[in-house]
Protein backbone atom coordinates (compact mmCIF):
# COMPACT_ATOMS: atom_id res chain seq x y z
CA UNK A 1 0.00 0.00 0.00
CA UNK A 2 1.22 3.49 -0.86
CA UNK A 3 1.88 5.31 2.44
CA UNK A 4 3.51 8.40 0.97
CA UNK A 5 2.59 11.90 2.09
CA UNK A 6 1.68 12.71 -1.51
CA UNK A 7 -0.95 9.98 -1.59
CA UNK A 8 -2.30 10.89 1.85
CA UNK A 9 -2.61 14.54 0.84
CA UNK A 10 -4.47 13.73 -2.36
CA UNK A 11 -6.89 11.41 -0.58
CA UNK A 12 -7.60 13.98 2.09
CA UNK A 13 -8.35 16.66 -0.50
CA UNK A 14 -10.69 14.19 -2.20
CA UNK A 15 -12.55 13.63 1.07
CA UNK A 16 -12.84 17.34 1.79
CA UNK A 17 -14.14 18.05 -1.69
CA UNK A 18 -16.56 15.13 -1.58
CA UNK A 19 -18.14 15.60 1.85
CA UNK A 20 -17.25 18.85 3.55
CA UNK A 21 -19.87 20.90 1.73
CA UNK A 22 -22.43 19.29 4.08
CA UNK A 23 -20.44 19.10 7.30
CA UNK A 24 -18.47 22.35 6.82
CA UNK A 25 -15.69 21.33 9.19
CA UNK A 26 -12.96 23.08 7.18
CA UNK A 27 -12.51 26.74 6.40
CA UNK A 28 -12.58 27.10 2.58
CA UNK A 29 -9.05 27.38 1.20
CA UNK A 30 -8.45 28.24 -2.45
CA UNK A 31 -5.42 26.31 -3.66
CA UNK A 32 -5.53 23.73 -0.85
CA UNK A 33 -4.74 20.83 -3.18
CA UNK A 34 -1.76 22.61 -4.73
CA UNK A 35 -0.37 23.69 -1.33
CA UNK A 36 -0.65 20.20 0.10
CA UNK A 37 0.88 18.61 -2.98
CA UNK A 38 3.95 20.85 -2.62
CA UNK A 39 4.32 20.17 1.09
CA UNK A 40 3.80 16.44 0.58
CA UNK A 41 6.49 16.23 -2.11
CA UNK A 42 8.91 18.02 0.21
CA UNK A 43 8.14 15.57 3.02
CA UNK A 44 8.50 12.54 0.78
CA UNK A 45 11.86 13.80 -0.46
CA UNK A 46 13.04 14.49 3.08
CA UNK A 47 11.99 11.11 4.47
CA UNK A 48 12.39 8.82 1.50
CA UNK A 49 13.84 6.04 3.65
CA UNK A 50 10.92 4.29 5.42
CA UNK A 51 13.21 3.29 8.28
CA UNK A 52 13.97 6.90 9.11
CA UNK A 53 10.46 8.30 9.07
CA UNK A 54 9.25 10.30 12.09
CA UNK A 55 6.27 9.26 14.27
CA UNK A 56 3.59 11.29 12.48
CA UNK A 57 4.83 10.78 8.93
CA UNK A 58 1.94 11.24 6.48
CA UNK A 59 -0.64 12.07 9.18
CA UNK A 60 -3.05 14.71 7.92
CA UNK A 61 -4.04 17.20 10.61
CA UNK A 62 -6.86 19.72 10.87
CA UNK A 63 -5.84 22.87 12.76
CA UNK A 64 -8.33 25.12 14.51
CA UNK A 65 -8.61 28.51 12.88
CA UNK A 66 -7.17 30.46 15.79
CA UNK A 67 -3.78 28.76 15.33
CA UNK A 68 -1.41 30.51 12.93
CA UNK A 69 -0.17 28.33 10.06
CA UNK A 70 2.33 29.77 7.60
CA UNK A 71 0.73 30.25 4.19
CA UNK A 72 -2.86 29.85 5.43
CA UNK A 73 -4.73 32.95 6.68
CA UNK A 74 -6.18 33.01 10.19
CA UNK A 75 -9.75 34.31 10.41
CA UNK A 76 -10.67 33.02 13.89
CA UNK A 77 -14.22 32.45 12.71
CA UNK A 78 -14.71 36.20 12.37
CA UNK A 79 -15.17 38.95 9.80
CA UNK A 80 -12.17 40.85 11.15
CA UNK A 81 -9.62 41.25 8.32
CA UNK A 82 -7.12 38.40 8.33
CA UNK A 83 -4.23 40.86 8.05
CA UNK A 84 -5.25 42.38 11.40
CA UNK A 85 -5.02 38.96 13.04
CA UNK A 86 -1.85 37.77 11.30
CA UNK A 87 1.06 36.36 13.28
CA UNK A 88 3.98 33.99 13.20
CA UNK A 89 3.30 30.27 12.81
CA UNK A 90 2.58 28.55 16.11
CA UNK A 91 5.45 26.44 17.40
CA UNK A 92 3.04 23.52 17.82
CA UNK A 93 2.58 23.52 14.03
CA UNK A 94 6.35 23.38 13.62
CA UNK A 95 6.47 20.38 15.95
CA UNK A 96 3.82 18.61 13.89
CA UNK A 97 5.71 19.30 10.67
CA UNK A 98 9.00 18.05 12.14
CA UNK A 99 7.21 14.87 13.17
CA UNK A 100 6.11 14.32 9.55
CA UNK A 101 2.52 15.56 9.73
CA UNK A 102 0.87 17.78 7.12
CA UNK A 103 -1.68 20.51 7.81
CA UNK A 104 -4.79 19.53 5.85
CA UNK A 105 -6.27 22.95 6.50
CA UNK A 106 -7.91 25.24 9.02
CA UNK A 107 -10.93 23.88 10.87
CA UNK A 108 -13.94 26.00 11.77
CA UNK A 109 -14.09 27.66 15.19
CA UNK A 110 -16.71 29.66 17.03
CA UNK A 111 -15.89 33.35 16.60
CA UNK A 112 -12.62 33.98 18.47
CA UNK A 113 -13.20 30.66 20.28
CA UNK A 114 -15.96 32.21 22.39
CA UNK A 115 -19.63 31.19 21.89
CA UNK A 116 -20.90 32.49 18.53
CA UNK A 117 -21.13 29.26 16.48
CA UNK A 118 -19.51 28.55 13.15
CA UNK A 119 -21.33 26.75 10.32
CA UNK A 120 -20.12 23.23 11.15
CA UNK A 121 -22.71 20.46 11.51
CA UNK A 122 -22.62 17.27 13.55
CA UNK A 123 -21.61 14.38 11.24
CA UNK A 124 -23.97 12.02 13.10
CA UNK A 125 -26.98 14.24 12.42
CA UNK A 126 -26.61 17.40 10.37
CA UNK A 127 -29.39 19.19 12.24
CA UNK A 128 -27.48 19.06 15.54
CA UNK A 129 -24.55 21.11 16.80
CA UNK A 130 -21.09 19.51 16.82
CA UNK A 131 -20.32 21.55 19.95
CA UNK A 132 -17.82 24.34 20.21
CA UNK A 133 -15.66 26.19 20.02
CA UNK A 134 -13.45 23.51 18.40
CA UNK A 135 -16.39 22.42 16.27
CA UNK A 136 -14.59 21.89 12.98
CA UNK A 137 -11.76 19.87 14.49
CA UNK A 138 -14.08 17.43 16.24
CA UNK A 139 -16.36 17.07 13.21
CA UNK A 140 -13.45 16.57 10.80
CA UNK A 141 -12.20 13.59 12.83
CA UNK A 142 -15.70 12.20 13.40
CA UNK A 143 -16.41 12.32 9.67
CA UNK A 144 -13.19 10.44 8.90
CA UNK A 145 -11.74 13.31 6.87
CA UNK A 146 -8.55 13.47 8.97
CA UNK A 147 -7.23 11.14 11.69
CA UNK A 148 -6.00 13.96 13.92
CA UNK A 149 -7.02 17.54 14.66
CA UNK A 150 -5.84 20.37 16.88
CA UNK A 151 -8.31 22.26 19.04
CA UNK A 152 -8.26 24.52 22.06
CA UNK A 153 -10.26 24.58 25.27
CA UNK A 154 -10.99 27.52 27.52
CA UNK A 155 -13.86 25.88 29.43
CA UNK A 156 -15.31 22.97 27.47
CA UNK A 157 -14.32 23.62 23.88
CA UNK A 158 -12.73 20.21 23.28
CA UNK A 159 -14.29 17.77 25.72
CA UNK A 160 -17.86 18.74 24.79
CA UNK A 161 -17.48 18.55 20.98
CA UNK A 162 -15.57 15.28 21.34
CA UNK A 163 -18.54 13.86 23.26
CA UNK A 164 -21.11 15.28 20.84
CA UNK A 165 -19.23 13.90 17.82
CA UNK A 166 -18.24 10.53 19.29
CA UNK A 167 -14.45 10.91 19.16
CA UNK A 168 -11.61 11.10 21.69
CA UNK A 169 -10.66 14.58 22.87
CA UNK A 170 -7.57 15.33 24.96
CA UNK A 171 -7.12 18.58 26.87
CA UNK A 172 -3.71 18.43 28.57
CA UNK A 173 -2.59 20.30 31.65
CA UNK A 174 -2.81 24.04 31.09
CA UNK A 175 0.39 25.20 29.37
CA UNK A 176 1.68 21.72 28.55
CA UNK A 177 1.44 22.40 24.78
CA UNK A 178 2.92 25.80 23.84
CA UNK A 179 0.26 28.36 22.93
CA UNK A 180 2.45 30.88 21.11
CA UNK A 181 0.97 31.67 17.73
CA UNK A 182 -2.54 30.93 19.01
CA UNK A 183 -5.07 33.77 19.25
CA UNK A 184 -6.05 33.78 22.92
CA UNK A 185 -9.47 33.83 24.52
CA UNK A 186 -8.61 33.79 28.24
CA UNK A 187 -4.93 32.85 28.64
CA UNK A 188 -5.34 31.64 32.24
CA UNK A 189 -7.49 28.80 30.90
CA UNK A 190 -6.68 28.47 27.18
CA UNK A 191 -5.20 25.03 26.47
CA UNK A 192 -4.20 23.45 23.17
CA UNK A 193 -5.35 19.85 22.72
CA UNK A 194 -6.08 17.07 20.25
CA UNK A 195 -8.88 15.02 18.70
CA UNK A 196 -8.52 11.49 17.29
CA UNK A 197 -10.79 8.50 16.68
CA UNK A 198 -9.26 6.61 19.61
CA UNK A 199 -6.59 6.89 22.30
CA UNK A 200 -4.04 4.95 20.25
CA UNK A 201 -4.25 7.52 17.47
CA UNK A 202 -3.89 10.43 19.84
CA UNK A 203 -1.02 9.42 22.11
CA UNK A 204 1.87 9.72 19.56
CA UNK A 205 0.80 13.28 18.76
CA UNK A 206 0.54 14.15 22.45
CA UNK A 207 4.12 12.94 22.90
CA UNK A 208 5.24 15.21 20.06
CA UNK A 209 3.38 18.32 21.22
CA UNK A 210 3.53 18.23 25.02
CA UNK A 211 6.57 19.80 26.64
CA UNK A 212 8.74 17.35 28.57
CA UNK A 213 6.80 14.23 27.66
CA UNK A 214 7.89 11.29 29.81
CA UNK A 215 6.78 8.06 28.12
CA UNK A 216 8.16 5.86 30.87
CA UNK A 217 5.65 7.42 33.26
CA UNK A 218 2.53 6.93 31.13
CA UNK A 219 1.00 4.58 33.68
CA UNK A 220 3.82 4.30 36.17
CA UNK A 221 3.23 7.00 38.77
CA UNK A 222 0.65 7.04 41.48
CA UNK A 223 0.38 10.00 43.81
CA UNK A 224 2.42 13.11 43.01
CA UNK A 225 6.11 12.41 43.42
CA UNK A 226 5.95 8.61 43.37
CA UNK A 227 7.95 6.99 40.59
CA UNK A 228 6.59 3.55 39.73
CA UNK A 229 5.88 1.86 43.03
CA UNK A 230 2.35 0.91 43.93
CA UNK A 231 0.81 2.55 40.84
CA UNK A 232 2.86 0.59 38.32
CA UNK A 233 0.86 -2.15 36.66
CA UNK A 234 -2.38 -1.46 38.50
CA UNK A 235 -5.67 -0.03 37.38
CA UNK A 236 -6.48 3.51 38.45
CA UNK A 237 -8.90 4.21 41.26
CA UNK A 238 -11.88 6.07 39.81
CA UNK A 239 -13.69 8.89 41.59
CA UNK A 240 -17.25 10.03 40.89
CA UNK A 241 -17.80 13.63 42.08
CA UNK A 242 -21.22 13.90 43.72
CA UNK A 243 -23.30 16.99 44.39
CA UNK A 244 -24.47 20.05 42.40
CA UNK A 245 -21.82 19.54 39.71
CA UNK A 246 -22.96 16.07 38.67
CA UNK A 247 -26.59 17.19 38.89
CA UNK A 248 -25.97 19.58 35.97
CA UNK A 249 -26.07 16.59 33.60
CA UNK A 250 -29.51 15.75 32.26
CA UNK A 251 -31.34 12.57 33.17
CA UNK A 252 -30.32 10.61 30.09
CA UNK A 253 -26.65 11.56 30.45
CA UNK A 254 -26.63 10.61 34.12
CA UNK A 255 -28.41 7.32 33.52
CA UNK A 256 -25.99 6.37 30.76
CA UNK A 257 -23.05 7.48 32.89
CA UNK A 258 -24.17 5.35 35.83
CA UNK A 259 -24.47 2.34 33.51
CA UNK A 260 -20.89 2.92 32.31
CA UNK A 261 -19.68 3.30 35.91
CA UNK A 262 -21.33 -0.03 36.64
CA UNK A 263 -19.49 -1.62 33.74
CA UNK A 264 -16.18 -0.27 34.95
CA UNK A 265 -16.89 -1.57 38.45
CA UNK A 266 -17.79 -4.98 37.03
CA UNK A 267 -14.58 -4.99 35.00
CA UNK A 268 -12.53 -4.69 38.19
CA UNK A 269 -12.01 -0.95 38.60
CA UNK A 270 -12.31 0.50 42.09
CA UNK A 271 -14.94 3.27 42.08
CA UNK A 272 -15.28 5.77 44.92
CA UNK A 273 -18.08 8.33 45.20
CA UNK A 274 -16.98 11.62 46.72
CA UNK A 275 -18.70 14.93 47.46
CA UNK A 276 -16.73 17.38 45.31
CA UNK A 277 -16.43 20.26 44.72
CA UNK A 278 -17.82 21.73 47.94
CA UNK A 279 -18.86 25.09 46.47
CA UNK A 280 -19.53 24.52 42.78
CA UNK A 281 -21.51 27.71 42.17
CA UNK A 282 -18.63 29.81 43.49
CA UNK A 283 -16.29 28.04 41.06
CA UNK A 284 -18.67 28.88 38.20
CA UNK A 285 -18.78 32.55 39.21
CA UNK A 286 -15.01 32.93 39.68
CA UNK A 287 -14.28 31.25 36.36
CA UNK A 288 -16.56 33.73 34.62
CA UNK A 289 -14.78 36.70 36.19
CA UNK A 290 -11.36 35.50 35.03
CA UNK A 291 -12.57 34.45 31.60
CA UNK A 292 -14.46 37.62 30.77
CA UNK A 293 -11.79 39.95 32.21
CA UNK A 294 -9.07 38.30 30.12
CA UNK A 295 -11.22 38.15 26.99
CA UNK A 296 -11.71 41.92 27.15
CA UNK A 297 -7.93 42.44 27.45
CA UNK A 298 -7.26 40.06 24.56
CA UNK A 299 -9.45 42.24 22.33
CA UNK A 300 -8.34 45.60 23.71
CA UNK A 301 -6.89 46.60 20.31
CA UNK A 302 -9.04 44.67 17.84
CA UNK A 303 -12.45 45.44 19.35
CA UNK A 304 -12.19 49.28 19.26
CA UNK A 305 -11.01 49.09 15.65
CA UNK A 306 -13.28 46.36 14.30
CA UNK A 307 -16.10 46.08 16.85
CA UNK A 308 -18.79 46.50 14.19
CA UNK A 309 -17.61 43.24 12.62
CA UNK A 310 -18.00 41.21 15.82
CA UNK A 311 -21.05 39.04 16.37
CA UNK A 312 -23.32 40.03 19.23
CA UNK A 313 -22.47 37.06 21.50
CA UNK A 314 -18.76 37.89 21.35
CA UNK A 315 -19.25 41.63 21.71
CA UNK A 316 -21.49 41.12 24.73
CA UNK A 317 -18.91 38.91 26.43
CA UNK A 318 -16.16 41.48 25.80
CA UNK A 319 -18.27 44.32 27.19
CA UNK A 320 -19.00 42.25 30.28
CA UNK A 321 -15.26 41.79 30.79
CA UNK A 322 -14.64 45.51 30.34
CA UNK A 323 -16.90 46.19 33.34
CA UNK A 324 -15.02 43.85 35.66
CA UNK A 325 -12.53 45.36 38.10
CA UNK A 326 -8.93 44.38 38.50
CA UNK A 327 -9.56 43.69 42.19
CA UNK A 328 -12.32 41.21 41.36
CA UNK A 329 -10.02 39.57 38.83
CA UNK A 330 -7.16 39.29 41.33
CA UNK A 331 -9.49 37.78 43.93
CA UNK A 332 -10.74 35.23 41.38
CA UNK A 333 -7.17 34.23 40.54
CA UNK A 334 -6.48 33.60 44.22
CA UNK A 335 -9.63 31.50 44.47
CA UNK A 336 -8.53 29.49 41.44
CA UNK A 337 -5.16 28.70 42.99
CA UNK A 338 -6.92 27.56 46.17
CA UNK A 339 -9.29 25.35 44.19
CA UNK A 340 -6.42 23.69 42.38
CA UNK A 341 -4.88 22.83 45.75
CA UNK A 342 -8.23 21.49 46.98
CA UNK A 343 -8.52 19.27 43.91
CA UNK A 344 -5.15 17.64 44.53
CA UNK A 345 -5.85 17.35 48.26
CA UNK A 346 -9.19 15.63 47.61
CA UNK A 347 -7.53 13.12 45.30
CA UNK A 348 -4.85 12.42 47.89
CA UNK A 349 -7.37 12.13 50.72
CA UNK A 350 -9.65 9.67 48.92
CA UNK A 351 -6.98 7.84 46.93
CA UNK A 352 -8.40 8.86 43.55
CA UNK A 353 -6.36 8.58 40.37
CA UNK A 354 -9.00 9.57 37.82
CA UNK A 355 -12.23 11.46 38.23
CA UNK A 356 -14.88 10.17 35.84
CA UNK A 357 -17.92 12.24 34.85
CA UNK A 358 -20.30 12.69 31.94
CA UNK A 359 -18.35 14.49 29.22
CA UNK A 360 -21.33 16.75 28.47
CA UNK A 361 -24.72 17.49 30.00
CA UNK A 362 -26.34 15.26 27.35
CA UNK A 363 -26.21 14.50 23.64
CA UNK A 364 -25.71 17.29 21.11
CA UNK A 365 -28.72 19.64 21.15
CA UNK A 366 -30.77 20.18 18.03
CA UNK A 367 -30.01 23.33 16.05
CA UNK A 368 -26.90 25.30 15.16
CA UNK A 369 -27.62 28.48 17.10
CA UNK A 370 -25.80 27.25 20.22
CA UNK A 371 -22.77 25.04 20.81
CA UNK A 372 -24.23 23.50 23.98
CA UNK A 373 -23.40 23.69 27.67
CA UNK A 374 -19.75 23.50 28.78
CA UNK A 375 -20.42 23.14 32.51
CA UNK A 376 -19.24 19.51 32.84
CA UNK A 377 -15.74 20.67 31.92
CA UNK A 378 -15.78 23.85 33.99
CA UNK A 379 -14.21 22.85 37.33
CA UNK A 380 -11.43 20.86 35.68
CA UNK A 381 -10.56 23.65 33.21
CA UNK A 382 -10.71 26.10 36.11
CA UNK A 383 -8.03 24.01 37.85
CA UNK A 384 -5.93 23.57 34.70
CA UNK A 385 -6.21 19.79 35.03
CA UNK A 386 -5.80 17.37 32.09
CA UNK A 387 -9.01 15.80 30.81
CA UNK A 388 -9.94 13.18 28.24
CA UNK A 389 -13.30 12.55 26.55
CA UNK A 390 -13.99 8.94 25.57
CA UNK A 391 -16.95 7.74 23.48
CA UNK A 392 -19.46 5.88 25.64
CA UNK A 393 -22.47 4.70 23.67
CA UNK A 394 -25.42 6.62 22.30
CA UNK A 395 -28.48 8.45 23.48
CA UNK A 396 -32.02 7.40 22.61
CA UNK A 397 -31.88 9.66 19.54
CA UNK A 398 -28.74 7.77 18.37
CA UNK A 399 -26.38 10.69 18.99
CA UNK A 400 -23.09 9.92 20.79
CA UNK A 401 -22.50 10.24 24.51
CA UNK A 402 -19.14 10.42 26.24
CA UNK A 403 -17.37 9.91 29.56
CA UNK A 404 -14.76 12.37 30.80
CA UNK A 405 -11.64 11.26 32.69
CA UNK A 406 -9.68 13.86 34.68
CA UNK A 407 -6.50 13.61 36.73
CA UNK A 408 -4.27 15.96 38.68
CA UNK A 409 -2.39 18.77 36.90
CA UNK A 410 0.85 17.56 35.35
CA UNK A 411 -0.17 13.90 35.17
CA UNK A 412 -0.93 13.84 31.43
CA UNK A 413 1.20 10.75 30.79
CA UNK A 414 -0.67 8.79 33.43
CA UNK A 415 -4.02 9.92 32.04
CA UNK A 416 -3.19 8.65 28.55
CA UNK A 417 -1.44 5.59 29.92
CA UNK A 418 -4.52 4.50 31.87
CA UNK A 419 -7.01 5.57 29.19
CA UNK A 420 -6.87 2.49 26.91
CA UNK A 421 -8.00 0.27 29.77
CA UNK A 422 -10.98 2.54 30.48
CA UNK A 423 -11.65 2.94 26.75
CA UNK A 424 -11.79 -0.83 26.22
CA UNK A 425 -14.65 -1.10 28.72
CA UNK A 426 -16.56 1.98 27.55
CA UNK A 427 -16.25 1.40 23.82
CA UNK A 428 -15.88 -2.34 23.66
CA UNK A 429 -19.17 -2.98 25.41
CA UNK A 430 -21.24 -0.19 23.89
CA UNK A 431 -22.97 0.23 20.57
CA UNK A 432 -20.44 0.84 17.79
CA UNK A 433 -19.98 4.43 16.73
Amino acid sequence: MDTSCTTAAARTCDRIEAGDAEIRAFVPEPGRRERLAREARTADERWGDPDGRPPLYGVMVGVKDIVHVEGVPTHAGSDVPAEALAGAEASLVGRLREAGALVAGKTVTAEFAVTAPGPTRNPHHLGHTPGGSSSGSAAAVAAGVVPLAVGTQTIGSMIRPAAYCGVVGFKPTHGRIPADGVIPNAPTFDTVGLFAPDVAGLTPAAAVLCDGWRPSQEAGEGREGREGGEAAGRRPVLGVPLGPYLERADGEARSSFEERVGRLDAAGFTVRRVDFPDDFERVVAEQRVIGRYELARTHAVWFPRHGERYREQTARAIREGQRMSRDAYAAALRARAEFRELLVAAMDRDGIDLWITPAATGPAPYGLESTGDSVMSLPWSYAGAPALALPAGRAANSLPLGVQCVTRPGADERLLGWAPDVESVLVGTSAPL
